[in-house]
């Protein structure tokens, strides 16, 4: 059992910059018992790739379109992510679901085509505040999870739970509200698939959070952008997983 800690940079550091994160932080992870993925933004994937060529960081990219190609202006298909080295995507980050309109059946769709390509899903999910303070957290959650992952393998999806009012509010779930509904999560799929928690995420509340039982790992934002803090919650997972066993 080992912590997974990444890191989805959203529309931040460019090739260049990319790069230079990677080189600072390759060589400090370098034997960590822990996956590392790094979700760039899809011009800086290549540098990205190429830089952690030979690391334990691995490269994941923050979307994918259904289709395998054909005319569709401005999307990237789970063929070219693979072309460029990709191992991981996210899936139905609430940005995309709110900002851009994704819905569930889109989301599923996604799902199947990275599946089907032997990419490895990360699928967010999560309520947002008015739906927490009327007690329909876990509705939203059984919701989404029935609609998104209707004819999928689930064993082939890593799970990302980020509450929509934590997510760059700099507001997080205390570690026992993360941990309840990461328990309904994994009780309600029946499954041993790894459960995330994201949701401005820090090195000062990372070990608190990857402490409890079912949270098997972060997804970082912002705090994922510098070296030096992605380096220490790398760290605190690999403090919190040594008391877990």
């Amino acid at each position: 059992m080992r912590p997974f800690v990444a890191g989805n940079w959203k529309m931040n550091h460019t090739p260049t910059s990319g790069r230079q994160f990677v080189k600072e932080i390759s060589p400090k992870a370098k034997g960590l018992d822990a996956d590392i993925v790094i979700f760039p933004p899809f011009v800086t994937i290549p540098s990205v790739v190429d830089e952690a060529r030979g690391s334990n960081i691995k490269v994941g990219a923050q979307n994918l379109f259904w289709e395998k190609k054909g005319a569709f202006t401005g999307e990237v298909s789970a063929e070219m992510l693979l072309d460029v080295g990709v191992e991981y995507v996210i899936i139905g980050h609430s940005e995309r679901r709110n900002i851009f309109g994704e819905t569930d059946e889109l989301i599923n769709l996604k799902l199947k085509s990275a599946i089907s390509y032997g990419l490895k899903p990360v699928l967010c999910i999560g309520e947002h505040l008015a739906e927490r303070e009327a007690g329909r957290t876990m509705d939203k959650i059984k919701f989404q999870l029935d609609s998104d992952l209707s004819n999928v393998d689930i064993n082939k999806v890593i799970i990302a739970y980020e509450p929509i009012w934590a997510i760059g509010t700099g507001k997080t779930a205390s570690p026992d509200q993360a941990e309840e509904v990461h328990s309904f999560i994994s009780e309600f799929l029946g499954s041993k698939i790894k459960i995330l928690y994201g949701g401005s995420v820090k090195p000062e509340n990372a070990y608190q959070l990857m402490v409890q039982p079912h949270i098997d790992g972060v997804l970082v934002g912002g705090a994922s952008l510098k070296p030096h803090s992605f380096y220490d919650i790398i760290l605190a997972g690999l403090k919190a997983f040594k008391e877990k066993k």
